[in-house]
């Protein structure tokens, strides 16, 4: 990999992966008319003044967006990824499941897998 290579992949990364997951938190955070499963949230939990339930939901929902962000650059074919399986075996995630890989993670993934907190935000919805 050139390193011209490798500084596209990074700005891909940052914009598509971080700056997407920043804009995401900061529209929760100060969006006062979002009514989203998270901005209703973090907003309860400031108006109670519950700091650390606020800190905490911030920390795991902003993780999570980050993820979201990350598998949606896949699922968009911006970031043409493979994974090699334990045995050695390439599988390409930009193929036959384009689309899924986001969905996956938020609703089944992250409450499967994970053995940290998590909101559940689809079973509001």
């Amino acid at each position: 990999m050139t390193q011209e290579e490798i500084t596209e992949f990074a700005k891909l990364l940052v914009k598509n992966v971080r700056d997407a997951a920043i804009n995401s938190a900061d529209n929760q955070l100060y969006a006062n008319n979002l009514n989203s499963p998270v901005a209703k949230r973090w907003r309860d939990y400031r108006e109670n003044g519950n700091i650390d339930k606020f800190g905490e939901s911030v920390i795991a929902d902003t993780v999570d967006d980050t993820i979201f962000y990350f598998l949606l650059a896949i699922d968009e074919g911006l970031l043409n990824l493979s994974f090699t399986t334990p045995d050695g075996k390439n599988i390409p995630l930009t193929s036959d499941i384009i689309g899924e890989l986001g969905g996956w993670y938020v609703g089944e993934w992250r409450s499967k897998y994970s053995a940290k907190r998590c909101s559940n935000d689809l079973d509001s919805l």
